[in-house]
């Protein structure tokens, strides 16, 4: 399988790209967790959505993992959902705002940095493009990582004299 690490690692507003080899690390761990997420997104999608998360194949999918697979399985599903943002996602975003409210997972600004880039990356109709990436930055030291560079201002209402 070819890396796609180059298309990813480019340098956003004044941060220094992200090194190459770093970026492929990723993508080996969102490997080996997305076999477990694609199946489990399937289910979800087929059973009743209503049902209590904990109780969903995408709930138990999440208690099984510790927390360097619940980062691997939140990147991964960050990239998938920012890539393929539609209607068929519910699932898949209800498991992106699951692992959000999950604090102390330990998120690196590698990782925090990796994920904005995907979300400057995805079209801006997908409102839940900086969820995850915002929410792993609330872990991060202080001067870590200048997210406010990374994320893009939104313009005010328009004052009409």
């Amino acid at each position: 399988m070819a890396s796609v690490a180059g298309r990813a690692s480019a340098s956003r507003q004044g941060h220094p790209p992200l090194d190459e080899a770093v970026v492929q690390r990723f993508y080996e761990r969102m490997r080996v967790v997305a076999p477990a997420a694609v199946g489990a997104i399937e289910r979800d999608r087929a059973d009743d959505p209503g049902r209590a998360f904990g109780d969903t194949a995408c709930g138990r999918l999440l208690r099984s993992l510790d927390h360097d697979g619940v980062r691997a399985l939140g990147m991964w599903v960050h990239h998938w959902c920012m890539r393929f943002y539609d209607d068929d996602t519910r699932a898949a975003l209800r498991l992106l705002r699951e692992i959000a409210t999950r604090s102390t997972l330990g998120w690196t600004a590698d990782e925090v940095h990796w994920m904005l880039g995907e979300s400057h990356g995805a079209d801006p109709t997908a409102n839940a493009r900086f969820t995850l990436p915002l929410a792993a930055a609330a872990e991060l030291a202080p001067g870590s990582l200048r997210v406010d560079t990374l994320v893009p201002r939104q313009a005010g209402p328009s004052r009409r004299s």
